[in-house]
């Protein structure tokens, strides 16, 4: 019984020798390349760049004051639509008080001369009457008096718009009432009530009472390298793709190349400008990052190969094209001539025909 245990021992020993010695020699022998193959077959190939951007009105106006004063109601606020002419601030007046002295004093004036040429006047219209004046000299009277009347109604008028920026007039277009200068979203309302706000003039802005911008007619605008912007023309189409709205993908068109470029991170960039169709019922915000995809160029129907199957060489171009595969992968290295390029695939002016089997990667043993 020991014997044949024995026995079993030494088979089983050089069972697990004889494994070993075939297992190292197979793993010593040479690994045969095999490669990805690529057909050569006709595509539609295009050359596009993207172009970070965003969305923004293109009509934006900001709303300000014809007078200085302190805002004393808001109307509107940030977010809703308004109508052109349309109120969305109420401001009191915090009149000038020399402006208010001299337009006291122009009233002051005015009616001392009102009453005087009313007298005067009278005194020609009764003389008139007696046939002592002539006709000629009672109407000069009568056009003094008028004017003098006409004098104290815009004398006072004028007080009223430096004290109250109010035209008796023509109350209905007060300056104290702020209105929207076009229809649109408002966007911003910077000021609040209590605020103090100054009219625009030489010396400053103004005061902005509310920015508001027509969300029907959007632009996208970016920055392009200058390598490419040479490539680009104003009609061109771009399709512009939302970050923030999933699936969303707009038509628009190249309007605006500017004709200088600005440093940016140490790369010469041009902005563009692309007017957005904006279809019924879609809803954007201003300020909304978004991508710009525009296509440099196309070839419909060319030769082409996955771009991994190339070599270069300077110059030069080649590919591998399989001459056989069994028993093994066989290759004829071949230099052929190349056109456009999408990343992708690339097109293949001469060296290859439809059908042709290429090299491409090398497939990598997962044993």
């Amino acid at each position: 019984m020991k014997k044949i245990f024995k026995w079993i021992g030494i088979v089983l020993t050089a069972f697990v020798f004889l494994g070993t010695f075939v297992f190292l020699y197979q793993k010593s022998q040479p690994k045969e390349d095999v490669y990805e193959i690529n057909t050569v077959a006709l595509k539609d190939l295009e050359k596009s760049t993207i172009v970070n951007g965003k969305i923004e009105p293109r009509d934006e106006v900001n709303i300000k004051p014809q007078i200085s004063g302190i805002i004393a109601e808001l109307y509107k606020e940030a977010g809703q639509m308004v109508k052109k002419d349309e109120v969305i601030a109420k401001v009191k007046v915090i009149p000038d008080m020399g402006n208010l002295s001299s337009a006291e004093n122009r009233v002051k004036l005015a009616e001392i001369s009102f009453r005087q040429a009313k007298t005067d006047f009278e005194r020609m219209q009764k003389l008139f009457k007696e046939n002592v004046v002539s006709a000629e000299e009672f109407e000069k009277s009568e056009v003094t008096y008028k004017n003098a009347q006409a004098e104290v109604a815009n004398a006072k008028d004028a007080l009223n718009i430096v004290r109250e920026g109010i035209s008796i007039s023509n109350a209905q277009m007060s300056t104290t009432l702020i209105r929207s200068t076009n229809d649109g979203l408002i966007h911003d309302v910077p000021v609040k009530v209590g605020n103090s706000v100054i009219l625009s003039n030489s010396f400053n802005d103004g005061t902005t009472i509310a920015t508001v911008a027509d969300m029907n007619k959007l632009i996208f605008r970016g920055n392009i390298d200058e390598t490419e912007v040479g490539r680009i023309v104003e009609g061109m189409p771009v399709e512009i793709t939302v970050g923030a709205v999933q699936g969303l993908k707009l038509k628009a068109q190249l309007e605006y190349i500017s004709p200088k470029g600005v440093q940016t991170n140490g790369a010469n960039q041009f902005e563009i400008k692309a007017a957005i169709e904006v279809p019924e019922g879609t809803s954007l915000r201003s300020g909304y990052g978004a991508n710009a995809t525009i296509v440099l160029d196309r070839a419909k129907k060319v030769v082409s190969v996955p771009e991994a199957s190339l070599e270069f060489v300077g110059d030069s171009t080649f590919v591998y094209v399989m001459t056989d595969s069994v028993p093994k992968q066989k290759f004829e290295r071949r230099q052929v001539k190349t056109g456009l390029s999408d990343g992708m695939n690339i097109e293949v002016k001469s060296g290859l025909k439809i059908g042709d089997k290429v090299r491409g990667i090398l497939k990598v043993d997962e044993k």
